[in-house]
This record gives structure tokens, sequence and C-alpha cells, in this order.
């Protein structure tokens, strides 16, 4: 088989990986939707809107044809926002993220840093009032409480929310991690059919899960693993942005010591930060150390290579 058909066959697997994955964040949208209204469809639509008009601009600039990955950031972006943003606010989150996050670097396959989360985190700092106050009950009622991921970082005992509750969507936080249940099924799908790696949730979860164990049994401030596990974005940020293969390092060893990066930062953040999520936070700085564990891991292997 010559190089030419190579290249065809490769771009054929990515274009099937992209529409599974694209798939995904549909069907959590769906979900999203079903959970809190039909305002996630108007989020989702300004979104979608915005994102064209910035991809299309940049493909007339570059002469390029759409890549069909564009479709992933503007679902992201209302994947990992409070369900009751205002529409403008996920009009600015997408525009700074497909703008600064990823069209500025070059576009597709090329962004050093998630766009999605570059989006999100501009209007965290930007706007924290409409970040902290917009969360919604199932049905779409306005809700007042602390949060399942606030309760945890105040260290509220009894914890308000059961572990069903949490596993099936029953209690607030971002559209795409509320149903957490959907969110392992659809991961588990994803690496089955190897559109993500393995490698980088199960490091992320497993070393997270050991750190809240051992403070949780040892130290009077630790947290319920389980509970930690299920509360926030931890799992849909393993799963669906940090398993991304353009910011994860290339080989396994990299992978794993990635996975133990984002961990160990998110715990710390989680347990001993400002902010109650750490999982934003901690996947954008392990992106921006990505290629130096890339260039340590991939010359030790390359020396033992050699031996």
């Amino acid at each position: 088989m010559n190089d030419t058909n190579l290249n065809v066959e490769k771009n054929v697997v990515n274009k099937q990986r992209v529409y599974l994955f694209s798939f995904t964040l549909v069907v959590l949208l769906i979900i999203g939707t079903v959970n809190y209204g039909l305002h996630i469809l108007l989020l989702t639509a300004v979104s979608f809107a915005v994102s064209l008009i910035i991809e299309f601009a940049f493909a007339k600039l570059r002469k390029k044809p759409f890549d069909p990955e564009w479709m992933i950031t503007p679902m992201l972006v209302v994947l990992i926002l409070p369900p009751g943003v205002p529409a403008w606010l996920v009009g600015i989150a997408a525009f700074f993220a497909v703008f600064f996050g990823k069209n500025i670097f070059g576009g597709s396959g090329k962004y050093i840093f998630s766009p999605a989360l570059v989006g999100a985190l501009f209007v965290l700092i930007s706007f924290p009032v409409q970040m902290s106050t917009t969360w919604l009950n199932q049905g779409g009622d306005l809700f007042t409480g602390a949060t399942p991921l606030l309760s945890l970082f105040r260290g509220v005992d009894p914890y308000p929310f059961t572990t069903m509750q949490l596993l099936l969507g029953e209690a607030p936080g971002v559209v795409g991690e509320t149903f957490r249940l959907g969110v392992l099924v659809l991961g588990v799908m994803l690496m089955i059919l190897k559109v993500r790696d393995w490698k980088v949730p199960a490091s992320y979860l497993g070393f997270f899960f050991v750190l809240t164990g051992l403070s949780y049994f040892f130290f009077d401030w630790g947290r319920d693993p389980i509970l930690s596990l299920l509360t926030g974005g931890i799992l849909f940020g393993a799963i669906f942005i940090a398993s991304d293969p353009v910011l994860a390092p290339e080989n396994t060893k990299g992978k794993i010591l990635y996975g133990l990066g984002l961990a160990l930062l998110t715990f710390i953040i989680r347990f001993f930060g400002t902010y109650a999520e750490g999982v934003t936070f901690a996947i954008i700085i392990m992106s921006a150390i990505s290629p130096l564990i890339d260039s340590v891991t991939i010359k030790k292997a390359e020396e033992v290579a050699s031996i």
C-alpha cells in the first residue's frame, strides 16, 4: 500500500473517530436538555452559531476546507458550563474557545490547550457571579443551595446528595457532568472503539482515588474518595477532555505521568485552593507540560532501545 492510500485510510479513520466522539457529546446534550429544559438547546445554538462564523472566517483566510472536528468545541463549551448561564455568556465563551483557544494556534490538531477550557476559564474569571449562581435543578428550576462540589469543598457532613443521585444526574452541576452513569458508559464505549485512549483517564482517576482515599482514612481533612470521584467534573474532564490526543503525551509512560500530574493538581486545588473545582486548572497546566513529558519519556525510550 502506497503513502497516498495510507493517508486516505488514516483520514477516514480519523473522521470516523470524530463522528463517534461527536455522537457521544450529542447524547450528553440531549440528556442535559431533558434534565434542564429547552434553555440548553438555546445555549447550544448560540455556541454553534458563534463557532461557525469564526471557523468559516479562518477557513476562508487560510483557504482550507471545513474540518469535521469544528463541531466538537461548541458542544464541549456548553457541556462544561452551568445550565442556567445566559446565552450571551455562552457566546463569549465560544468566541474565546474557537478564536483564541483553537484557531490562533492553527486550528484542529495544533492547539496547545483544550479550546473549550480556554473559553470556560475566561468566563469563569471574567463573570464569576453568573458562573456561580446559575445552577439548576432537574426540570429547570433555579437551585439556590450549595452544589455537591461546593458541599464537598466545605467538608459538609452529612453529605447532602446520595451516590445514586450523583450517578443519575439528580444533583446540580454543569450540563455535561451530572449524569455520571452516562458519562461512564459513553466513555467506556469510546475506549473500546479506540476513539480515546484509556491510559490517561485510568491513571488520572485511579491516582486521584488513591490520594483522596489516603487523606480520608489517615487524615482528618480528607474527603470520601468515591464521593470525590462522583462530584464535580472530574469524570467528564478525564474522559472527554484530558484524553484528547492533541493534548496528551504520545507514549504510554508519558500518558501515565500526565494522568498522575492531573490527579495531583486536581487534589491540591480541590482541597487546598480557593476554587472548589480543580479539573479545569489541572488540565490547562498539564497541557502546557505535556510536550516536556513527551521529550523526556520518548528520549529515554529511545536510549533504552539503543542499548
